[in-house]
This record gives structure tokens, C-alpha cells and sequence, in this order.
């Protein structure tokens, strides 16, 4: 912690830069894959089941990271572990068992409601990635979130309670688990972590997802001064790593994470 009393006592911005970019390098690695709700999509080879299972791999990751991959396990499971095939040419039959799928609030009704939706988009679509898709002069992906979240629930027949299992930044969301999903599927580098399967969204453009890990070291790094956690937190706290990294912020995700949990920073307060 002494490197974190130096950046206290306001050292420059390259004394940051270095000790973040050494915790990226240490992170992003091929071992942080199997413990984290990215080795679910990294099961696949074809770009909509990564895609698919990032989808729901993300959306389904809050509560204990063994939790999260045994649930994500067992959804895949129901679906022949072909997702985009599965969702293309299911039965009625295979959805009555799908009804049944439960993880902490979401249940049978949101798993049924996105595989209407992602059997109507795939139908017509061969990715995700258009949804999320913003003109590169956009600073960042939040209108991106907006007509993601406005697509998906654009079907006449969605269920409200799904709402909160899709967030938004018009609901002042940190859009934590989709931030997260963007990073996976834009992010490109060699490293074998993230997919970098879409080309359209650029990583410039991602927000870090902020989850309580990250917020709670970035606190202590200084890099957030607003008391609430919100989208604009989320959005604060990206400015900041920009300064860093103006090319590709959210690669930090990667520091901040893993000093939260792997070293423990997340349980000391500011």
C-alpha cells in the first residue's frame, strides 16, 4: 500500500499509469479466465454462441463467481450447449424446461422473454454488435446501452419485470454487467482474455464497469470523487483512465478488479 500513499499525496499521472498498466499485465492473462464469468463464452468457437453465452454470462454475474458459473452451466446445459442453434430451432418442449431456470431474481420469465428476443434478432441478424453500435465520434457507447436496451424491449409482449435485468443509462444504471460484456466482445489485444470479435464499436469508447471491486479501489487510487454510484460514476471514473489510456481506458477494468479481489483493496474504505 505504499505505492497508494504516494498517489495520495498527489504524485504525477505516470506514476499511476505505471503501477496500473503493471496490474493489467499481471491480470489479463490467460489464468483469469477459468474463475470468471468470461470462460463461459470462452467454451465456443462460433461468434454468436460466444456472443450468447457473453450475453448471458454477464447478465447473470452478480452473487459468488462459483455460483455464477455453475448457474451459467446449467443454462447452457438446457439449451444442448448450441446456443445459437438452440435458440433458432427450439421446441415448445424446451422452452417448458427453460421456464423452470432460476439464478437469485432472475427466473423463468426473463430466460423465456430473451429467448424470444434473441430468436427474433438472430432470425433476421448475424450479431449482436449492431444493437450496441454508436458513429465513432461518440466519446463513449451510452447511446450504444440506450438503443440496446430500446431494441430489447421492443416486442409487444415483454414482461416488466425483466426490466431490471437490462439496464440503461436513462435509469442512471452503472451499466456494470453490460459495460463488461462490451469490454469482452470489443477489446483486442493478444493476451486471449477478451474477444475482440466486434469492429464497429471501438474500445475507446467503452465505460470500466463498476461494480463495488473496482469503485472502492478506485477510490483509494483517487480516480472518483462522486459520493453515489451511478452511471455518471461510471462515466467519471473513464474519463479518469482515459488520461491513462485514451486508445483502449476500459483495459484497466483488469487492474482495478483485480487489486479489489485478488489483493484485497475492496475491503478497505477510502
Amino acid at each position: 500500500m505504499a505505492r497508494l500513499n504516494r498517489f495520495r499525496k498527489g504524485n504525477r499521472i505516470d506514476d499511476l499509469k505505471s503501477f496500473l498498466d503493471e496490474k493489467v499485465d499481471h491480470y489479463n492473462q490467460p489464468g483469469f479466465i477459468e474463475p470468471d464469468p468470461i470462460s463461459i463464452p470462452h467454451r465456443f468457437k462460433k461468434k454468436q454462441d460466444i456472443e450468447i453465452a457473453g450475453l448471458f454470462a454477464a447478465i447473470l454475474a452478480w452473487g459468488q463467481r462459483k455460483t455464477v458459473l455453475n448457474k451459467c452451466s446449467a443454462l447452457l446445459e438446457m439449451m444442448d450447449n448450441d446456443p445459437h442453434q438452440f435458440i433458432l430451432h427450439h421446441s415448445e418442449k424446451d422452452l417448458k424446461v427453460l421456464s423452470q431456470f432460476k439464478h437469485r431474481t432472475f427466473n423463468g420469465t426473463d430466460t423465456l422473454y430473451f429467448m424470444e428476443f434473441l430468436k427474433h434478432h438472430y432470425q433476421h441478424n448475424n450479431t449482436l454488435e449492431d444493437l450496441f453500435t454508436v458513429p465513432l465520434h461518440h466519446e463513449t457507447i451510452e447511446q450504444g446501452l440506450i438503443n440496446f436496451h430500446n431494441a430489447f424491449f421492443s416486442l409487444d409482449d415483454f414482461p416488466q419485470r425483466t426490466k431490471k435485468h437490462v439496464p440503461t443509462p436513462l435509469r442512471k444504471s452503472t451499466c456494470k454487467r453490460l459495460s463488461m460484456y462490451l469490454r469482452w466482445m470489443v477489446r483486442k489485444d493478444k493476451k486471449g482474455v477478451d474477444f475482440g470479435l466486434w469492429n464497429k464499436v471501438s474500445p475507446a469508447q467503452l465505460i470500466c464497469p463498476c461494480d463495488v471491486h473496482v469503485e472502492r479501489v478506485a477510490r483509494q487510487l483517487k480516480l472518483i470523487k462522486r459520493e453515489q454510484i451511478d452511471w455518471q460514476t461510471a462515466l467519471e471514473l473513464t474519463a479518469q483512465l482515459r488520461l491513462l489510456d485514451p486508445a483502449d481506458p476500459v483495459k484497466y477494468d483488469f487492474a482495478l478488479f483485480g487489486l479489489g479481489i485478488e489483493e484485497g483493496w475492496s475491503k478497505k474504505r477510502p
